[in-house]
Order: structure tokens, then C-alpha cells, then sequence
């Protein structure tokens, strides 16, 4: 595993309400959420980089409002449609 190292303000910790440790993994679990709700990691990835399991990561997308549903509206218009077909024909 490679290591990144992020400098930022004490305040944050206290802006965040948490100790320094705790700051952190809530800071890798934020970019884990956003990496995947932008399509750019797997979920699967993204949980790694949270430090959890993927159970326990898509648990969190939900506390967080992020789809766990990779597709666009289009695409899901379609696969909606689609399987709609395959039930009444």
C-alpha cells in the first residue's frame, strides 16, 4: 500500500469535533465517497481506501446520500424499460 501524506490545520480536528486520528479517517473515508460517487473508483477500491469492508462502506454511502447505483439516468430509464418488456411480452 502506498502512503499519502496530507498536511492540514489543527483547527480542522476541532472543526470536526475529533481527535486528530479520527479527523483522518474521516478524511480518507470523504475522498473514498466522492471518488466513487464520481464513477473514478469501484466501490470496492473505495472501501480500501476508507479502511473498511465494502459491506460496511456502502453502509456509509447510504449515511452520506451517495448512490450506490453507478448509472445514469438514461441508463437506468433504459434498463427500467427494458426489463418492464421482458415482464409483459
Amino acid at each position: 500500500m502506498t502512503t499519502l501524506t496530507i498536511d492540514y490545520p489543527a483547527e480542522l480536528s476541532v472543526a470536526l469535533g475529533k481527535r486528530p486520528d479520527e479527523a483522518a479517517r474521516e478524511l480518507r473515508l470523504m475522498a473514498a465517497l466522492k471518488l466513487f460517487e464520481a464513477g473514478r473508483i469501484s466501490s470496492g477500491l473505495a472501501a480500501k481506501l476508507a479502511g473498511m469492508s465494502r459491506v460496511a462502506f456502502l453502509g456509509q454511502c447510504g449515511q452520506y446520500g451517495v448512490s450506490v447505483f453507478q448509472q445514469d439516468p438514461q441508463e437506468l430509464r433504459s434498463d427500467t424499460q427494458a426489463a418492464l418488456d421482458a415482464r409483459c411480452g
